[in-house]
């Protein structure tokens, strides 16, 4: 018994937020602990249903439970008053079930360690637990309510808000952002929007708030990507750039930009970004070669020579 208990409990002391965002069609659930991996086991959700975060002295059957009982048709009320009449245990946990009607609804157990509480409004819920003062919970809401955009950014700013006013008691070390769909496609890959996980890290919040502009990137890199495929050069253009203007930083997105160039007939201005990324890896210099074969670098000869003979490297050194 003393194994299972260590098994399926554990202490995730944190702060989270489920929400909808109807207009959008998203529903999601963001969190930040000191304790490793939380998005581990905190932050569920399923396209078309709803999400819930399950913390405190952690019971994680709550997740998947919560899920499959609002697929059941019952109100996030109910499905927080059925798991926790079930659970010996209740008083230390603390969950939060949130429906994709935006309908909401927590509970927080008398002895999860204080600073603890949650606040409740309109299409979202704040929950906190082990907090250094009462005001976490309260300032993520105001952030949430007062932040425009869309879902992910808005619960981020919702998790700085907690973590600008004190946040967790002991630190910060891991967090994690899941969205999903409003309505459910039956295609998983398409229904999970976003999904983040900082699993060790110093600062995880702001480590999430800066993979999820990489992640903006290349949902332009990925739209750029079908363009290529589709033979729409142009708009390949149009999403590479709108990439490198989120992560310049990227060479990826640096090099199917050079490619994109090219392949709209720019190539004096695409030059000076392959000499950029051959001189940052040869690697480049081969991939170019490759895609130039498979007729994805559409230029002659003359072209394709003076790609690869700049940077000081391939032919013509």
């Amino acid at each position: 018994m003393y194994v299972e208990r260590i098994r399926t409990i554990r202490p995730a002391h944190t702060y989270s937020i489920v929400a909808v965002d109807k207009n959008r069609g998203e529903i999601g659930a963001a969190v930040q602990s000191h304790w490793f991996s939380v998005g581990s086991t905190v932050p569920w959700a399923e396209a078309g249903v709803g999400a819930v975060a399950t913390q405190s002295f952690v019971n994680p059957s709550f997740g998947p439970q919560g899920v499959e009982l609002l697929k059941q048709g019952l109100s996030p009320e109910q499905v927080v008053d059925r798991l926790v009449a079930s659970d010996a245990g209740r008083e230390m946990r603390q969950l939060a079930v949130i429906d994709r009607h935006g309908r909401a609804f927590a509970f927080t157990g008398r002895r999860c360690v204080p600073e603890a509480g949650h606040r409740i409004g309109e299409g979202y819920s704040v929950q906190a637990n082990l907090m250094e003062n009462a005001e976490v919970w309260p300032a993520m809401a105001r952030a949430f309510e007062q932040t425009a955009g869309p879902l992910a950014e808005r619960m981020i700013e919702a998790l700085a808000a907690a973590q600008a006013c004190g946040g967790d008691l002991r630190g910060k070390q891991s967090a994690a952002l899941l969205i999903v769909r409003g309505e459910s496609s039956g295609e998983i890959w398409k229904d999970r929007v976003v999904d983040l996980r900082i699993e060790d890290h110093e600062e995880p919040v702001q480590e999430l708030k800066r993979l999820l502009g990489v992640f903006r990137a290349y949902e332009h890199m990925n739209r750029g990507d079908e363009a290529l495929e589709a033979d729409d050069k142009e708009q390949a253009l149009r999403e590479y750039g709108d990439a490198l203007k989120l992560y310049p930083d990227s060479q990826e997105i640096r090099f199917w930009c050079g490619v994109s160039l090219a392949n709209t007939g720019q190539l004096e201005q695409a030059l000076p970004i392959f000499a950029e990324v051959f001189r940052a890896h040869l690697g480049w210099r081969t991939l170019t070669e490759r895609i130039y074969n498979l007729g994805l670098l559409e230029v002659d000869q003359q072209g394709y020579n003076r790609i690869v003979s700049i940077g000081g490297v391939g032919e013509g050194e």
